[in-house]
């Protein structure tokens, strides 16, 4: 009985070995469901309506956009996390603010963002600027320093909320600078932006496509990008090594993700598909033209990228010790 057993599990594996690129070939046979955890109009929602066009084309069929909005992105995230790993439900991460929720919301979420979900693709970075109002005499990313160490707790600064990628990456800041801002938190980066322009906060990280306009009509003034290189746009301004020798790269990078225990046939498929995505010129100015940079991984490396900002952000938010709101 023993060998007969033997020789029926040894007979099926080699069935089943076989099933893999006949799986990848078959799928999809239906329309996949691309979660973004983040109200329409946003970052997430706009970048993942482009991706999610053009990889229904190179599918061959319909990647349908689902808003399911709410808890900072964890709600359509804990969706997508216990759905069937099948390939038929797709994130939109956010992973910047996914990696920060990961350590600051640890104790509320109830998934993880390594454990169950399967990483596909790193799609798009969307980089900070560091701007002012136009009233500090702060021309300089190395004069603000200067200025706001004069003043300790008198410069603010305005973030759209504790947990918040802009929010953060000031507190990085003031680590490596030892200096002592003033922290003016919002709802939403539109607030921190009215603010900003109208004066009653002083300083904040923001990102490109929030900044953007209010720097070319001389409402703001730009000191830094957090980009490693230069941002095309903002050509004349420089990155933050540049400005005040400090490493520092930060910006939001969305991805897509799957459940986990989704066939790695079905990842690679979806990985070499928006691979083809992320290349086509349309899809590259389409993003462009929201602030988005087009970029393409492979799965682990995604993966990669998902532990690295998880371990950077944690280091920062227990330095600085940041609570949630």
């Amino acid at each position: 009985m023993r060998s007969i057993l033997q020789a029926f599990a040894i007979a099926f594996s080699l069935l089943c070995a076989g099933c893999g690129p006949a799986a990848a070939e078959a799928y999809p046979a239906k329309p996949v469901r691309m979660v973004v955890p983040f109200p329409p109009g946003g970052a997430a929602d706009l970048i993942g309506r482009v991706v999610a066009l053009r990889l229904g084309e190179q599918l061959a069929q319909p990647v349908i956009v689902d808003n399911r909005a709410g808890a900072s992105g964890n709600i359509g995230a804990d969706a997508v996390a216990k759905a069937q790993g099948d390939g038929y439900t797709l994130l939109m991460a956010a992973l910047t603010s996914h990696a920060i929720n990961h350590t600051l919301e640890r104790k509320v979420l109830r998934y993880d963002l390594e454990r169950d979900l399967s990483p596909v693709m790193i799609v798009a970075t969307v980089p900070y600027v560091f701007v002012v109002h136009p009233s500090l005499p702060s021309r300089s990313m190395q004069e603000f320093i200067a200025y706001a160490r004069a003043k300790p707790g008198q410069v603010s600064y305005g973030s759209s909320g504790a947990g918040s990628p802009q929010r953060l990456a000031v507190e990085m800041l003031k680590l490596r600078t030892r200096l002592d801002l003033l922290h003016v938190p919002y709802k939403g980066s539109g607030q921190v932006i009215n603010d900003l322009v109208g004066g009653q906060v002083l300083a904040a990280f923001e990102s490109l496509p929030a900044a953007l306009p209010h720097i070319r009509a001389a409402k703001l003034r730009a000191l830094a990008v957090t980009t490693a290189q230069r941002i095309p746009m903002l050509a004349e301004v420089p990155t933050m090594e540049e400005a005040a020798s400090l490493p520092f790269e930060v910006s939001s990078t969305f991805g897509i993700l799957a459940p986990a225990g989704t066939p790695r046939v079905v990842i690679e498929r979806l990985n070499v598909e928006l691979a083809k995505t992320m290349q086509l010129p349309a899809v590259r100015e389409a993003l462009l033209q929201h602030g988005a940079f087009a970029v393409s991984t492979t799965p682990d490396e995604a993966g990669q990228r998902i532990h690295s900002e998880i371990a950077m952000w944690a280091r920062v938010i227990h330095e600085a010790n940041v609570k949630s709101d």
